[in-house]
């Protein structure tokens, strides 16, 4: 029997007006560069570490180094001082020692390094007892486990460089770092591994536990690999079809995650070669979306190049602040691929009251034709429209001014907690206001060798307030509180403090 996933628009409102960027100029003509072991990565990081509510970017540079550019605020970025360290494949923000500082993971070809935030964006190599191995690590996710003071922390590898019958069928492990009482202990291996190129600890079931989420690239593993999904037992074990998992067999590259259809389960978006894949809840377990969907993105949408796309970093966002999640693809050949399109502009797919998206990267000016790769929407200077970070491999990264005008109201939200896990990973909040209803979960990880790690984003069409709460990773549910559109609030657990500005 064929089941498809009806996407269900929510009620907010009328459509708003039409996305445009503007491109921002950098101070550094920064290229995510190298060989073959660069083909993927070339992740970015987003998130705030000055302390002035504005995020500064952190980009890999493959066999260049990694850059920091600090936020001045008005779109004015600056080169800032960072430990010089190349062969870097992906940049994430998490607060590991939960000292209200933000740490930064570096995944590399080589030794995955942890970096010890300081404060006012300064960095150093922290020991917690963890070893960075020497594989070639290309995606990375970290989850609070019940009562933990310190994160897992799951890595996934790519191609054994080691192995001499390689590169086809010579897949790596994945690894799994557990707490122990003094730092990180010996690791946990995950296999068989099937060259992932994108990890996600997510609770998808919303069951009040994250599994791992892993997409494989099947150019590599080539025949008997799948996705898949870990549950963290005392012995991780992989989930299967009967239990809501269907381990579908692409050319995997990056995941988003997002409620799209106010169920407060969410919606799957997984990148590939080819088609990209959209996944839903159909009551009994994850289904593709229908072709209908408009999520497909299988080829180049400007141009005349019919050979089939390359999706990387994925991130869904509201970038017109209507109360609908639009979705943003970065595309780009993986180096001189035949059979793949080489003029292949990234996605912008915004969506519509019916729930079906629509392609408006050429004319809201973000369809790039470079080799893209990791990305970020993120709010860099404060008004509360999205903007867009993309990293590309052999060209400039690129940064772009969100300035639609006419958007919706919008409001955003930052759950924090005592002790450990400050960024309360794993929370769920929830959004309601005029018939909209949304759940966002704070996650780290996922898209493609790169995160954001900023206050939750949410568009309320034309709402100029609603409700909102948090539910927390040990399972309490906050009290539903007042909010007022154009404000960023911070939510101390257990939800009875809110403050605004």
């Amino acid at each position: 029997m064929i089941r498809l996933l009806c996407l269900v628009a929510l009620a907010a409102g009328p459509a708003m007006a039409e996305p445009r960027f503007e491109p921002v100029a950098l101070p550094v003509k920064h290229i995510y560069a190298g060989g073959w072991e660069h083909f993927v990565g070339g992740g970015v990081a987003v998130f705030d570490c000055s302390g002035d509510g504005l995020p500064e970017i952190v980009a890999a540079g493959g066999e260049a180094p990694a850059v920091l550019l600090r936020n001045g605020g008005d779109m004015a970025f600056a080169p800032g001082a960072f430990p010089e360290i190349t062969h870097v494949t992906g940049a994430f923000p998490v607060d590991i020692d939960s000292d209200g500082l933000r740490d930064l993971v570096l995944t590399r070809v080589g030794e995955n390094i942890l970096l010890r935030g300081t404060g006012d964006c300064g960095f150093e190599r922290a020991g917690w007892g963890f070893d960075g191995g020497a594989r070639w690590s290309t995606a990375f996710s970290a989850t609070w486990e019940a009562g933990q003071d310190w994160p897992t922390l799951a890595f996934g590898n790519y191609v054994d460089r080691d192995d001499p019958d390689g590169p086809f069928e010579a897949c790596d492990v994945n690894h799994l770092y557990r707490p122990g009482p003094e730092g990180y202990g010996p690791v946990t291996t995950l296999e068989p591994g099937f060259c992932a190129l994108s990890i996600l600890f997510s609770d998808w079931a919303r069951r009040g536990q994250q599994d791992l989420r892993v997409s494989n690239d099947r150019h590599y593993y080539v025949s008997g690999g799948t996705e898949q999904m870990w549950r963290l037992e005392a012995a991780p074990r992989l989930l299967n079809e009967a239990e809501g998992f269907e381990p579908v067999s692409i050319w995997g590259m990056g995941i988003a995650s997002r409620d799209l259809t106010g169920d407060g389960r969410p919606e799957v978006m997984l990148t590939s070669m080819g088609d990209q894949v959209l996944m839903g809840w159909d009551g009994a377990g994850y289904v593709r979306a229908p072709y209908g969907s408009g999520t497909t993105a299988t080829t180049p949408h400007t141009g005349e190049d019919g050979r089939p796309s390359t999706g990387w970093h994925a991130e869904f966002g509201d970038v017109d602040n209507d109360g609908r999640a639009d979705l943003f693809i970065a595309k780009g050949n993986v180096d001189q691929m035949p059979g793949m399109a080489m003029d292949d502009p990234n996605n912008l797919l915004m969506q519509g009251e019916d729930g079906v998206f629509r392609e408006v990267a050429a004319d809201a000016g973000v369809a790039s034709p470079e080799r893209s790769r990791g990305a970020a929407l993120a709010d860099l200077d404060g008004d509360g429209r999205l903007d867009l970070v993309v990293v590309n491999r052999r060209a400039p990264m690129e940064v772009y001014r969100n300035v639609t005008e006419g958007t919706g109201h919008w409001l955003a939200i930052a759950p924090v907690q005592p002790g450990a896990n400050r960024d309360a990973v794993g929370a769920w909040v929830e959004v309601r206001a005029e018939g909209l209803s949304e759940a966002q979960e704070r996650t780290i990880g996922g898209g493609h060798a790169g995160a954001q790690l900023m206050p939750l984003h949410f568009g309320l069409g034309a709402a100029d307030g609603g409700q909102a709460r948090v539910i927390w990773p040990d399972g309490t549910v906050g009290p539903w509180h007042a909010v007022e559109a154009g404000r960023s609030y911070r939510v101390e657990y257990p939800g009875a403090v809110w403050r605004g500005h």
